[in-house]
């Protein structure tokens, strides 16, 4: 849901051309024969009725898991994670954060946290709450006046 969500902000700011947004996951539990899954039914529908995903920017009809590689620590800038684990896995992945910019979205909020997984939970009202909070941050911490 970030990846779309943040798609959505920079492209309501008119800043989309300033960002290179992407998301993938620590894991494979999403890949099956090297083929990623959907994004997942309720993240979708969650999405929609927040408007995200109307615009050819946004939408995510054709969007795959994947999985972060090594390659993208130098494709990057910054790799925002949902939780601890996350950025546990993306450092073995990609072998460590020499840079530093590998860290928690929420780790920019007033209130730095762990970002619960609604496949998990079933919870992704909340889960889009902690992300917009995040987002909102981020955008904020990098200067495009969107702290709270």
């Amino acid at each position: 849901m970030a990846e779309f969500m943040m798609k959505d902000m920079v492209e309501k700011m008119g800043v989309k051309d300033d960002f290179l947004i992407n998301s993938a996951a620590t894991s494979t539990e999403e890949i099956w024969g090297g083929v990623g899954n959907p994004v997942y039914p309720p993240a979708k529908s969650e999405l929609r009725r927040h408007g995200i995903g109307a615009t050819a920017y946004t939408d995510f009809s054709g969007k795959r898991a994947v999985q972060v590689t090594k390659a993208d620590y130098a494709r990057y800038d910054w790799i925002l994670c949902a939780e601890e684990r996350n950025i546990r896995n993306t450092l073995r992945i990609t072998g460590g954060d020499p840079d530093g910019k590998i860290r928690r979205l929420l780790d920019y909020s007033d209130d730095p946290r762990d970002i619960a997984d609604p496949w998990y939970t079933g919870v992704f009202d909340i889960t889009y709450s902690d992300i917009e909070e995040g987002l909102k941050a981020f955008l904020g911490y990098l200067g495009y006046g969107q702290k709270k």
